[in-house]
């Protein structure tokens, strides 16, 4: 192994064209220091450690080959050089952007394939005038020297050594100078390499975490006219990178919608990101949507990267989008607007690639009109309208989910099998579901329950019947007609039978709960807002 990093070493060095280490008869003994530094800083490039600490450590190992009052480690992006890692230098030095048209001794060196250093009589400023640490009277600069770090052939960044004496670096060996900054930039191309393969690790996680609730069908079950047509128009948009907006109500399955969409798309080879946008409180909105940098705000312990870049080249989906505050989407046009995104803490840009995705349950026009979204927004994210249908437009393909759910439980259970009864398949396709797929899917899931909780075998057939569903907390009155009709006994249509059966169960259930409208939805588990409705449409007080 150790002779693999000599190796490492000569290569290294050797691609300068200025090999002085060595010569003809061995180690100069005079550079042997020099060597055993060199040697550390290459043994360093395989050892896992904090980016910061191993820039710190190349400064260490300059400085003491090259004594000097200051030295920078100094990235470029974009027009601008940003200080990395900084020694003998004021702390503030870190927090500036020197901008390359500006600082002319900067672009010297950054445009130069050679060390270059400046005269103390040199008219150029020098950037660093007034910034070296420790000194009370002794301001300025008088011997500069830099190189520019090259990877990959590209200019990467430089390195700058300072003085306060002049002719300080007079007496550098030009040659290990050259050496010593080819095995920084191959410090510098190491820690990047390590940086982003843990920011790809960290987003592979992080992609795994985001990729929202599980157990939904996986395909968009229902060969009704309705779903059909839905069908066709997700496959459709699919093709296209336009943005969607997905409009129903609770629990019409809008997360699948979009999961179709996905799967369709020509980004279905990338991750399809979730955010829930009604479960993000303000204060860490900006950070789940943008990312942070270490130390932007009080528990930002480390870098962190935003649901945009983890969603970038695949999709992001936003649910309950109404439920995001002014502020934050304010924040989100922007991104959308430019393809940028910006961490709190940082002033560095970056480029994202998102087809975006977005729903809600609410009718977003009124929010528009009532001033609680904003209308540039809502049509940025209006490109492409897809409305889901609630379950009770398209109740044939109830007992077709019931037939999905029945056999995901069953495995889950480990169960040998489970059906529904005549009577509960009646009831099933009767009831208007106001909490829609999700209300029918709980519903079936505790009906399984119910029925191995009175002493069914899991070794047989489980039969799921109609007091399994939650019709056994009617009044007396109503149960035995229960037991031998799907409804209460009427010469009434259909639909309004159903309403007096849905009425009389709300009615016992605000009983049971002291009027407690709340406590009753969450029992009868339908969302607050849709319970809210179908009692103002029922005419219950």
């Amino acid at each position: 192994m150790l002779f693999i990093w000599w190796l490492l070493i000569y290569d290294v060095i050797s691609t300068r064209n200025n090999f002085v280490i060595f010569n003809s008869f061995g180690v100069n003994m005079t550079t042997t220091a020099a060597f055993a530094n060199l040697a550390e800083l290459v043994a360093d490039l395989p050892r896992a450690m904090p980016r910061q600490q191993r820039f710190e450590r190349l400064l260490d190992v300059f400085r003491r080959n090259f004594p000097c009052d200051a030295i920078a480690l100094l990235e470029r992006e974009g027009g601008f050089l940003i200080p990395r890692a900084v020694q003998g230098l004021s702390p503030d030095t870190l927090g500036r952007r020197f901008a390359i048209q500006h600082h002319p001794r900067l672009a010297l060196i950054l445009d130069s394939r050679a060390p270059v250093r400046f005269a103390a009589d040199s008219a150029l400023p020098d950037p660093y005038d007034g910034l070296v640490e420790n000194v009370d009277d002794h301001l300025y600069v008088h011997d500069c020297m830099g190189a520019a770090l090259y990877v990959d052939n590209q200019p990467w960044g430089v390195l700058t050594l300072d003085a306060l004496s002049a002719r300080a670096f007079e007496r550098f060996d030009l040659d290990a100078f050259e050496a010593f900054v080819a095995v920084a930039a191959a410090t510098v191309r190491a820690a990047d390499w390590i940086h982003h393969l843990e920011e790809q690790l960290e987003r592979h996680q992080r992609i795994e975490l985001s990729r929202g609730p599980h157990g939904a069908p996986d395909d968009l079950i229902g060969d009704s006219e309705p779903m059909q047509q839905l069908k066709r128009e997700a496959e459709t948009v699919a093709a296209s990178d336009l943005t969607v907006l997905i409009l129903g109500e609770t629990g019409v399955g809008k997360e699948l919608i979009t999961r179709h969409i996905h799967r369709h798309s020509t980004r279905a080879s990338q991750p399809m990101v979730y955010v829930n946008c009604a479960a993000l409180p303000e204060a860490i909105a900006e950070s789940e949507l943008f990312g942070h940098t270490r130390g932007a705000f009080s528990g930002a312990t480390d870098n962190r990267m935003g649901k945009f870049e983890l969603a970038h080249e695949g999709t992001l989906f936003l649910d309950e989008v109404g439920e995001l505050p002014l502020a934050i989407q304010a924040k989100l046009l922007r991104a959308l607007q430019n393809g940028e995104v910006q961490r709190i803490g940082s002033d560095q840009l970056h480029r994202v690639d998102v087809r975006l995705i977005a729903a809600t349950n609410r009718d977003l026009k009124k929010e528009v009109a009532e001033g609680r979204f904003r209308p540039d927004l809502y049509h940025r994210l209006s490109v492409y309208p897809l409305v889901v249908p609630p379950l009770r437009e398209h109740r044939e393909d109830i007992l077709t989910l019931a037939g999905y759910f029945l056999e995901r439980d069953q495995r889950r259970l480990g169960l040998r099998g489970a059906r529904l009864s005549r009577k509960a398949r009646t009831w099933l396709t009767a009831f208007d579901w106001p909490g829609n797929v999700r209300e029918l899917e709980h519903s079936l899931s505790r009906g399984i329950i119910r029925a191995l909780s009175e002493g069914q075998s899991r070794d047989h057939i489980i039969e799921v019947d109609i007091r399994h569903l939650g019709t056994e907390t009617l009044p007396a009155a109503n149960q035995a007609i229960t037991a031998s009709h799907p409804l209460p006994a009427t010469d009434k249509p259909l639909k309004e039978a159903v309403d007096d059966f849905k009425r009389v169960l709300i009615e016992e259930r605000l009983r049971e709960h002291s009027g407690n409208k709340a406590a009753a939805a969450e029992s009868l588990d339908v969302d607050r807002g849709n319970f809210s409705r179908l009692m103002k449409r029922l005419a219950i007080r």
